[in-house]
């Protein structure tokens, strides 16, 4: 299914996630990675079919209310780190090894793009009934290694179903009424744009460097908290009575001020405006491609195989109401073999039209 073609949008609001995987790659943790929601819409899909639902679920929306990270401080640290749990004693009644696990609690509301033959289009009946039974199979799977709880208020937040129209002024109609069920709240989208930006101007900051910065340097530079020095150099006139008063203390003879340091002041730099995040976006192949079987102890040997590592970008979380098109929410697949790619694509842009919230 393309990014921009579907029958209808399935809204499954404030779903509770219990213990999600708090480590979405080698070299972030917080909140899940986008593929844990894409992979999650795919089994849905394929449970929905083996109950002889005929749809195919596209692009997903996410949409964070609540981030709880099991983590604490210990004291004397500065540091945070994950809450472990002891696993019970061996066969031998030694104590097992720690293995440290990222854990969190979420809050989260999920938009699905979806068509197929059993879209129900006219019957209003038929758009509660299908939502209501999405939404039970939801809860009782697992998303991004967490258990999926009921809600206690589920009355208040059913599932929704809307049938997306043809026409364009219909459609941002229907998406400003959805989006208002998304608040308060904040939407993760990709910002992958903003990047290459950003490491086109380390590179004209720095054109005669040997070692010329890379993307994980413009990476680093806008998600690390960067805090700089700012110098304020003393007024022409705070210089000149300084040099006065000093001349009248020693019997009218001009003698010179000692220069004394301008003050520094510490702040936080902030290269853009917005809550800019590391994102895993999907996976890049380090290995060619083997044959079915051709590797052992592979997950499944009716498959081709290869190694990958994780690929990172630049995220951000904006509120619902500065998302303009529904098409701008949506993280769907856009895997390229012959390139070694298989990541994630979102299509979000920064310009709103305002005049249209």
């Amino acid at each position: 299914m393309k990014p921009d073609s579907f029958d209808a949008l399935l809204l499954l609001p404030r779903l509770r996630v219990q213990n999600a995987n708090a480590v979405s790659s080698p070299m972030t943790w917080g909140f899940p990675a986008p593929s844990a929601f894409t992979g999650f819409v795919h089994a849905l899909e394929r449970r929905l079919n083996a109950m002889g639902k005929r749809l195919t679920l596209g692009g997903v929306g996410i949409v964070c209310h609540q981030f709880d990270p099991q983590v604490f401080q210990p004291p004397g640290r500065h540091t945070q780190v994950f809450c472990l749990t002891r696993n019970p004693v061996d066969k031998d009644g030694d104590t097992s090894a720690i293995v440290e696990e990222g854990r969190a609690h979420l809050e989260i509301s999920l938009v699905l793009a979806v068509s197929g033959e059993d879209c129900p289009y006219a019957d209003d009946d038929r758009c509660k009934a299908l939502a209501a039974l999405v939404l039970e199979c939801v809860e009782s799977m697992r998303l991004a290694g967490g258990s999926v709880l009921p809600h206690p208020a589920r009355a208040k937040h059913p599932a929704q179903w809307v049938v997306w129209p043809d026409r364009l002024d219909e459609r941002r109609a229907e998406w400003r009424k959805l989006r208002r069920r998304l608040m308060p709240g904040f939407v993760l989208v990709s910002r992958e744009g903003l990047l290459a930006q950003h490491l086109q101007t380390l590179k004209q900051a720095q054109p005669d460097a040997q070692l010329q910065p890379n993307a994980l340097d413009a990476l680093l530079d806008l998600c690390r908290l960067n805090i700089d020095p700012e110098v304020t150099p003393f007024a022409e006139s705070d210089a000149e009575s300084a040099a006065s008063s000093a001349g009248s203390d020693a019997g009218g003879d001009a003698v010179a001020a000692p220069s004394a340091p301008a003050p520094v002041t510490w702040a936080v730099r902030r290269r853009y405006p917005g809550w800019l995040v590391p994102v895993p976006v999907g996976y890049a192949a380090v290995s060619p491609l083997y044959a079915p079987g051709t590797v052992k102890n592979a997950r499944d040997a009716a498959l081709p195989f290869r190694f990958v590592e994780s690929v990172l970008s630049l995220g951000e979380w904006v509120s619902p109401h500065r998302v303009a098109e529904v098409t701008d929410l949506l993280w769907h697949h856009d895997a390229q073999p012959d390139a070694g790619l298989y990541r994630l694509h979102n299509s979000y842009s920064s310009f709103v039209d305002l005049t249209q919230n």
